[in-house]
């Protein structure tokens, strides 16, 4: 490093020295023996740095090629990440240790069926008794099974579509890139979807651990606790702080962990945090962070107190008198009678009888065994007019009747005490069990109820959040069988299974009678999309014959990606050997624009990522002419400026403006049939269109803005 440093310091003297004996303003004269060349070499450094931080319009526009370079480098590096982190081992070996230039990490291209290998399958399904479902859906549906079934096989990348053939039957078309079992993933494609509901088991299985997985569980628990402490280490030293430790090193829930390890406000009465609860309660002050680890079911906890309020629960019994219409609801009372009903009982409640009117006259599931008894509860656990009544009624009285979507309530308020709450965020390293080594299906067992009782799954929205949820309707069988599961499962968790996998496991608030459920969550709308459909398949088995297998080797797909590659780079070189001899200097320029280009698309399908098939090799080549295409328009647009006698930057903009209608039109027209390729036909055309459509659109940028501006910075 010493001599590092040395060379470049005399470096820098020599160039000082050379320009206090070469000064570089116009006004001075200059030393009479000094060459031109010389002289421009030492006054480029100054001329650079004018250009580029004067606010001219040249400094613009080196602004703007220094940022292009920048994002090309980058996509490079992108596009070969070997290449590039070799450079990068190359400039940090010239830094201080203290400073080091990043890798870039490896994002192999997805390749296609023809370039990898694998299997090429088409079925023809029957869809003879899909009922009043189009064909449409149930295909939908089908695929979507499909390709689930795919990705659990293991398969890379999978292409699964629905066609329908000329004969007007319905074809589903797999390509499984890099099978190895063919058969396994036949079998495994033609079964029926399967639906289940099981609920939990309450004796599962016991399994008594190997000596060799008892030894498995200890190592790994061993080093999670040992990385754990030494996350905290960091923490405390000061060397990570707690939101940078959170995002590299937390194995918390995915939507905890994006929200810095938040796990809000923290109750007494929460069960499962009961531990952070007493260690809130005793730290110093909001920003603390736990001294050591906290170890609970789920592993090691770093905890930090990120805020704290006073706040109150409440006491309470209510009993529920509902009516027609309202949520939940499996009395037959019009509203008129529900209300006259839980009017008349506002006569006769009092503390001492409250209970046993809540056993004999409440609508609520169980009550005739809870007396409507609701235990502790804070702000936020109940529905808003219920709550505002329960909190600013006094201890030990019978409030007003009160109506929310459920029906009209009654509530006794037994207690009120004062609550301290904690808002907590932590930082989660698991920790293994013996349940681990256990087959998790084995939690659970299956029930009479299946996908062959589902008549249809749909999204609906529910009335108090107005957000997403999936509705379930069963059939006559199915809608008995689902109300006996309920009933036993109240307060417990039923779980949904499609293909041997839970999509769902929803808990059971009440018995459900009506034949009709809904599945709720904090479901986006395509989500709650997905799950309809995904539920739809399995309730409507549509069978499926394999009627065409088609077997590519992967010694096919390397040889044909060495000739295309080989290919490509020859058409590079010609169309650039071409461009220099004709246009001289900004023939020139459309080259370096044309390797930007390369390097900004490929990049782009690795970003897609775009599925590289041979067909989308031959799009890419293709679009590599049609970039020099726009460069051949501009620059004979500007020779026809010149021979008019115009001055150069004239000259450059008027052909930039008026040969943009022509590459407009042009490259449109080919977006257009590229969309109508990738919209409407099968996977080789599909490759094809997208990588000469993407290719297209990045050819634009840049031969309008990269070529413009390299024209421009050299137009002297």
């Amino acid at each position: 490093f010493s001599c590092r440093f040395i060379f470049i310091a005399t470096c820098v003297i020599f160039y000082i020295i050379v320009i206090y004996k070469h000064p570089t303003n116009p006004t001075t004269p200059t030393n009479p023996t000094t060459m031109p060349l010389i002289q421009s070499i030492i006054n480029f450094p100054n001329r650079l740095l004018k250009s580029i931080f004067k606010p001219t319009p040249r400094g613009k526009i080196w602004w703007i090629v220094v940022v292009i370079f920048v994002v090309v480098l980058i996509a490079g590096g992108y596009d070969a990440p070997n290449y590039f982190n070799r450079g990068v081992d190359w400039a940090n070996g010239y830094l201080p240790s203290q400073i080091r230039l990043p890798h870039i990490a490896e994002h192999p291209y997805r390749l296609g069926l023809d370039l990898l290998g694998g299997t090429h399958l088409v079925y023809e399904a029957d869809l003879s008794n899909i009922g009043d479902q189009s064909p449409k859906e149930a295909m939908a549906g089908v695929r979507d099974v499909i390709e689930r079934r795919v990705n659990a096989f293991g398969v890379a990348e999978p292409l699964v579509q629905v066609n329908k053939a000329a004969n007007g039957s319905w074809r589903v078309i797999a390509e499984l890139a890099g099978v190895q079992d063919v058969n396994k993933a036949i079998a495994m494609i033609g079964e029926t979807p399967l639906l289940e509901f099981k609920e939990q088991n309450p004796e599962p299985e016991k399994k008594d651990l190997s000596e060799e997985e008892q030894k498995q569980l200890d190592e790994y628990n061993d080093k999670a606790g040992t990385r754990a402490e030494d996350i905290l280490s960091k923490i405390r030293s000061g060397e990570k702080s707690f939101e940078e430790a959170v995002s590299e090193f937390s194995e918390d829930q995915e939507d905890i962990k994006e929200k810095g390890g938040d796990l809000g406000f923290v109750l007494k009465i929460d069960p499962r945090f009961s531990s952070f609860y007493n260690w809130a309660s005793q730290a110093d002050s909001v920003g603390t962070t736990s001294n050591e680890l906290l170890i609970n079911s789920e592993g090691f906890n770093i905890l930090k107190l990120t805020d704290k309020r006073q706040g109150e629960e409440v006491e309470a019994r209510h009993i529920l008198i509902c009516y027609e219409g309202a949520e939940r609801c499996e009395a037959d009372y019009t509203k008129e009678v529900a209300e006259f009903k839980i009017n008349e009982l506002k006569l006769k409640a009092g503390p001492e009888n409250f209970e046993e009117l809540a056993k004999e006259n409440s609508t609520e599931p169980h009550a005739t065994s809870s007396g409507g008894y609701l235990g502790w509860f804070g702000k936020g656990m109940m529905i808003k007019p219920f709550e505002e009544a329960a909190f600013n009624m006094a201890t030990g009285t019978i409030s007003d009747v009160v109506e929310t979507p459920f029906g009209f309530h009654l509530i006794y308020k037994i207690n009120q005490r004062p609550t301290s709450e904690y808002k907590i965020s932590r930082i989660l390293i698991r920790q293994i069990t013996s349940e681990s080594f256990t087959r998790p299906e084995d939690a659970w067992k299956n029930t009479a109820l299946s996908g062959a009782h589902l008549k249809r799954a749909f999204v609906e929205f529910s009335p108090n959040t107005n957000g997403p949820q999936v509705g379930l309707e069963f059939n006559d069988e199915g809608k008995d069988l689902f109300a006996d599961i309920t009933e036993r499962n109240v307060g417990k968790p039923v779980a949904i299974f499609l293909d041997g996998q839970p999509i769902s496991i929803p808990k059971v608030n009440e018995k459900i009678t009506g034949g009709r459920a809904v599945i709720t969550g904090n479901f986006a709308i395509p989500e709650a999309k997905t799950l309809a459909q995904r539920l739809n398949a399995g309730a409507l088995p549509v069978p499926i014959h394999l009627i065409s297998q088609q077997t590519v080797g992967a010694s096919l797909g390397a040889d044909s990606v060495q000739k295309s590659l080989k290919a490509g780079l020859i058409g590079l070189i010609l169309v650039a050997l071409f461009m220099i001899i004709y246009y001289r200097i900004p023939g020139f320029l459309s080259v370096l624009a044309l390797i930007a280009y390369t390097a900004l698309v490929l990049a782009v399908f690795k970003l897609w990522p775009v599925t590289m098939t041979l067909a989308g090799i031959a799009g890419f080549i293709l679009s590599i002419g049609m970039a020099v295409d726009a460069n051949v328009l501009i620059f004979e647009r500007m020779k026809e400026e010149l021979k008019l006698n115009k001055p150069m930057g004239t000259a450059i903009e008027e052909g930039f403006k008026r040969a943009w209608p022509s590459i407009r039109d042009g490259n449109i027209t080919t977006l257009i049939i590229c969309f109508i390729l990738a919209t409407f036909s099968t996977s080789l055309v599909k490759g094809f269109a997208i990588t000469l459509g993407l290719g297209v659109i990045v050819s634009m940028f840049s031969a309008i803005v990269i070529t413009k501006y390299l024209l421009k910075l050299v137009m002297r």
